[in-house]
């Protein structure tokens, strides 16, 4: 949704390295747009290969420079741990969500939830935020219930600056 996903089969996949790394157009100017109306920028995201073992934190964590250094985000916050794990932080469970509206005392009721996945998009509902759905058009399980669909973060962040 900020990065271009590897699509393979209909599924997306995050980059393999910071090198792969590609911005999707328009985001740095949405999150720009977001970032001067006083919105706060966080990234929850679920990194299961790191357990797998098909990718390190190391990488993990260079690409998520890479993405602070060319974009207004506040803050990252990462599961790392696969679906076996049955932690609470793994998207489409609201841990990172809640974990990171206690630590900012951010009131969730008033957030937004922007994700291309069904699991985004639940855990922005578990959280109690307003959800949108990117529709990328992924060949996998859809979200069954959000507030908007889009068709990018782009339009998402235009929906959001209206209300």
């Amino acid at each position: 949704m900020i990065n271009r996903a590897a699509v393979s089969n209909g599924k997306p996949y995050p980059p393999a390295s910071a090198d792969a790394l590609e911005i999707l157009p328009g985001v740095a100017d949405a999150l720009q747009r977001l970032k001067n109306a006083g919105f706060l920028l966080i990234v929850v995201t679920n990194q299961p290969d790191v357990a797998r073992g098909t990718i390190t934190r190391d990488v993990v964590e260079k690409i998520h420079t890479r993405l602070a250094n060319a974009l207004p985000i506040d803050r990252f916050v990462v599961c790392y741990h696969d679906a076996v794990d049955h932690c609470d932080c793994r998207k489409p469970q609201p841990g990172m969500l809640l974990a990171s509206a206690k630590d900012l005392q951010i009131d969730l009721a008033g957030s937004y939830m922007v994700g291309d996945r069904w699991r985004d998009v639940e855990a922005g509902r578990r959280a109690g935020c307003r959800t949108f759905f990117v529709d990328y058009g992924y060949k996998e399980e859809q979200p069954r219930d959000y507030d908007f669909r889009v068709a990018s973060l782009a339009e998402a962040a235009t929906v959001i600056l209206k209300r």
